[in-house]
């Protein structure tokens, strides 16, 4: 049996016992679950006792598929050991762990998953870490800034198939890690703002990112970011590249809310086109942002995601 670990951690601006408090009530888990966020609609059932050992959250869904997870024991306020069962897509069964650490007055959280493929999935344990582990990664910048703030300013609403196009862009390539997207992405659209003023191409467009490639075993993103620019500009600075995509048809997801959480809107819009079966273009999928901040509040930025389809 192919055997995988992934943990993640984040440091939260509160006490052990505040962030113990939210994580082992799993009345909680509807608000920050990083899962949730591609079907909001899913059944969702918590046993009374919901902080308790032997407490159970169930799942059931079309998207979401189903299972449940059960607090097996617990350690105020140093830790959370949980069984995790999952029944649909298909069945297994892992080991799952919250571990609290006092960091002066913050708490360092870190999330665990021990568990197990069956024996003719062994290739899809790299892709299942990565993916599990950008899934923690979600559901913990999400508890955080729940913890801390009181609420998450993340909406994403799924606006399905749309007609898109065409569009041409002037970028800067790039490749990074997952956990380096928001530095490099900001620090690439830093210059390619740059390049345009210098060369005076028009920027009222709007800007755009597209993602060429995502390797899964490296979690590494392929990606050009830049602005999109009219059809009657020919050729561009040795700097920028170019891009264009047809009129094509789309699957569109909107995300409302900071950039530090559109992956929610990302993993709900793969989720979705799984399920649906949808065949995706070979074009890139890209993220075009309506509005910018400092201009916009953090809490209002609009990006709408795009899937083009074949």
């Amino acid at each position: 049996m192919p055997r995988f670990h992934v943990q993640r951690s984040i440091k939260i601006a509160a006490s052990p016992d505040q962030v113990f408090d939210k994580v082992v009530d799993f009345n909680t888990w509807t608000t920050w679950s990083p899962w949730l966020i591609a079907e909001p609609d899913a059944q969702v059932t918590v046993t009374d006792n919901a902080n308790d050992v032997g407490a159970v959250y169930a799942w059931q869904g079309e998207v979401v598929g189903a299972g449940e997870i059960e607090h097996q024991r617990l350690d105020r306020p140093r830790k959370v050991e949980d069984e995790i069962r999952f029944l649909k897509p298909f069945r297994s069964t892992s080991k799952v762990a919250f571990e609290l650490q006092s960091a002066g007055p913050d708490t360092q959280l870190t999330w665990h998953m021990d568990g197990s493929l069956p024996w003719f999935m062994f290739w899809m344990r790299s892709m299942m870490e990565t993916f599990i582990g950008m899934d923690y990664d979600r559901g913990l910048k999400m508890l955080k800034e729940w913890i801390e703030t009181g609420e998450i300013r993340s909406q994403t609403t799924v606006k399905g198939v749309v007609p898109v196009g065409p569009l041409t862009m002037l970028g800067i390539r790039e490749k990074c890690r997952v956990a380096e997207i928001g530095t490099t992405m900001e620090a690439t659209l830093k210059k390619v703002t740059l390049l345009f003023k210098q060369h005076q191409l028009p920027t009222d467009a709007g800007m755009i990112s597209v993602y060429h490639c995502f390797d899964m075993k490296t979690g590494t993103f392929d990606f050009t970011a830049g602005f999109l620019v009219p059809d009657s500009i020919q050729g561009q600075p040795d700097e920028l590249l170019r891009w264009s995509l047809p009129s094509v048809q789309a699957f569109c997801v909107e995300h409302i809310g900071s950039y530090d959480h559109l992956g929610n809107a990302w993993s709900a819009a793969n989720q979705i086109a799984r399920y649906k079966k949808f065949k995706q273009s070979k074009r890139g999928t890209f993220e075009l942002y309506k509005n910018k901040p400092p201009e916009t509040p953090e809490s209002e930025l609009r990006t709408e995601i795009y899937l083009p389809l074949r």
